[in-house]
């Protein structure tokens, strides 16, 4: 049984005196855990381009309270001055992740909260108190995204999953893995596969680590083993995380999705995305307009530390691939799950949070 259950570390948060952005820091996972508190803003950005903080969601809070620190910081100018350097601060903060819609939804919500706080000091308490209800939202999108989630596993299930969406990729108790842990709960998964995730390991070091500290059936294999796998009929069901959906339901998740997609297709095995409402774009018509991040070439080179390629090869090394919506069976989000066609099942789930939203304001 594991020694201390993955819910109690608070992997993204203000400190108590809400002076510093407190952090898990990922790339120690599962080595070490080491937490982390940054004041600065390059910091912070540093921090989720270098995937200590990672994950669509926990990256949006991250963001969010980035901003609070950048107020902090800038209180003492005057209010023009005040106004140029926090929008420097957001758009500094959207360079770092471009594929990761819920930073941008993030930044959003707090230019909006600023712009009816005013600026300086005034401002700081507003901020701070819209990053905590961005924080608390997205935990209570994930609880609901795990019971609706939960309907969709059949008793004695065998689940294969892709990098990270778990506890530590949110605010709190994950999106794919709270559908794992809420089914988990009521009896029904027998076994858990998680791919390994190249080049950087996400389902090896944490997905693993997240399902061993709880203590669910983990299994660990190599990515090129899942076709084998749902061949001897050994998968019935896939779950993957998202981080970013185009407005047709195509959605952009860590490169080897599509691959994983096609598999799962070809062998008839059920393939959902797992996501939060806040990770759908319905700006974007389709997966092709989804801008994918490239990362540095020494990931793919480079194995902890030690170089496993000959010098003077290329390299190509996206973050994301994007999985066409025909390949998915549903879409699992707190509002219920959408089922094709997605163009109008995504805009039926918009519907329900605007009217869950009107309810609030009454």
């Amino acid at each position: 049984m594991a020694d201390k259950s993955i819910m109690s570390y608070e992997t993204v948060a203000l400190d108590d005196e809400k002076s510093a952005l407190v952090i898990l820091d990922q790339t120690k996972l599962p080595y070490e855990v080491e937490i982390l508190s940054l004041t600065d803003q390059k910091d912070i950005w540093n921090a989720i381009y270098l995937l200590q903080v990672r994950g669509a969601p926990a990256i949006g809070v991250a963001a969010a309270y980035a901003l609070c620190l950048a107020a902090m910081e800038y209180k003492g100018q005057n209010p023009e001055e005040f106004q140029k350097s926090m929008a420097a601060g957001s758009a500094g903060l959207a360079a770092s992740r471009p594929t990761a819609v819920n930073l941008f939804w993030a930044l959003d919500r707090m230019g909006l909260a600023l712009g009816a706080a005013g600026c300086g000091a005034e401002a700081l308490p507003i901020l701070i108190r819209e990053a905590e209800a961005i924080h608390r939202e997205d935990v209570a999108m994930n609880r609901a995204i795990g019971a609706a989630g939960a309907a969709i596993v059949p008793h004695g299930a065998r689940i294969l999953t892709h990098c990270n969406a778990g506890a530590i990729a949110t605010g709190g108790y994950g999106t794919a893995l709270g559908v794992v842990r809420s089914a988990f709960t009521q009896g029904k998964v027998e076994m858990v596969y998680c791919d390994e995730t190249r080049p950087l390991l996400q389902g090896a070091r944490l997905t693993a680590w997240e399902l061993v500290k709880d203590g669910i059936p983990a299994t660990l294999i190599t990515d090129n083993m899942a076709a084998s796998l749902m061949a001897q009929g050994k998968i019935d069901l896939v779950l993957l995380g998202c981080d970013r959906m185009a407005a047709n339901g195509d959605f952009a998740n860590k490169i080897g999705t599509y691959g994983v997609a096609v598999l799962a297709h070809y062998h008839g095995i059920p393939f959902y995305s797992v996501l939060p409402s806040s990770t759908i774009d319905l700006s974007i018509p389709d997966g092709s307009h989804i801008p994918i991040e490239q990362r540095e070439a020494s990931e793919v080179t480079h194995f902890a530390g030690v170089r496993t390629a000959p010098e003077g090869v290329g390299v190509y090394n996206p973050a994301f691939d994007f999985a066409d919506n025909e390949l998915i069976a549903g879409i699992v989000t707190e509002y219920g799950i959408a089922r094709p066609p997605y163009n109008e099942s995504l805009k039926e789930i918009f519907k329900k949070k605007a009217e869950a939203e009107a309810a609030k304001k009454k």
